[in-house]
């Protein structure tokens, strides 16, 4: 179908609308102005990083603190940084392809089987769990977006084992002082009853006293009447 004129200087006028997108775009890329594009395809819009934009993403990651993981919807660690591995005492790349579960003790494994089994895309889940190895994390897990490959769980590691090891304390001495007041109210409670017992010699006691005046006041009127006969017999005459 032949052309018009017309139709024709409206597609050159697209095309080279089109162009001069594609080369904003390339300058934009080489000039470091872009971290990542998105790409519309049969699976969807992906999004791919630059490797100049990713560069300082990964050293923060494998810089910090915190142990990174990066986990299969299996549980099984497909990326961690150097600080996890140092968490579980074992190299890097024995660590990478692993069961998460492995490193926890038992007893904890059925609270982190929860926690996976319901990641969020917008909020964090926490828990606190223990390592074969006696070190205490505390974990923060959800699930990366979805043009992030979402299948997959990203986890933050935290050591607290010195904040376990504190609270350790606090607990013991929270039960020691228990005990001391317990044994305070002990006593407390065995002096009440002592004096309860202390008040009632007492009283025991003034009631003798009593008893003992009222025989003391009797016996001097006894003396007191016998020395009076004695000095009346005394003062007769003898017939």
């Amino acid at each position: 179908m032949t052309r018009t004129k017309e139709q024709l200087i409206i597609e050159n006028e697209e095309l080279h609308s089109r162009l001069t997108d594609a080369e904003e775009t390339l300058l934009a890329i080489r000039n470091g102005e872009v971290d990542a594009i998105v790409i519309s395809g049969t699976k969807g819009e992906q999004v791919y990083s630059l490797s100049s934009a990713e560069t300082p993403y990964r050293t923060f990651i494998e810089e910090m603190n915190e142990g990174a993981v990066t986990l299969s919807k299996e549980g099984i660690i497909i990326y961690c940084n150097q600080r996890f591995a140092e968490f579980v005492h074992e190299p890097i790349e024995l660590v990478i392809g692993s069961y998460f579960k492995r490193f926890i003790v038992p007893n904890d494994k059925s609270n982190f089987d929860k926690l996976f089994a319901q990641p969020g895309h917008n909020k964090n889940n926490v828990l606190v769990i223990s390592l074969i190895n006696s070190l205490y994390l505390k974990l923060s897990i959800h699930l990366l977006p979805d043009y992030l490959q979402g299948d997959y769980c990203i986890l933050v590691a935290t050591d607290i084992s010195e904040m376990k090891k504190e609270e350790k304390k606090l607990i013991e001495l929270h039960n020691l002082l228990e005990q001391k007041l317990d044994i305070i109210q002990r006593l407390r409670m065995q002096l009440i009853d002592k004096k309860i017992d202390l008040n009632a010699e007492i009283d025991k006691l003034k009631i003798s006293n009593k008893k003992l005046v009222k025989e003391i006041t009797r016996h001097k009127l006894s003396v007191a009447a016998l020395k009076q006969k004695l000095k009346l017999k005394q003062k007769k005459p003898n017939t």
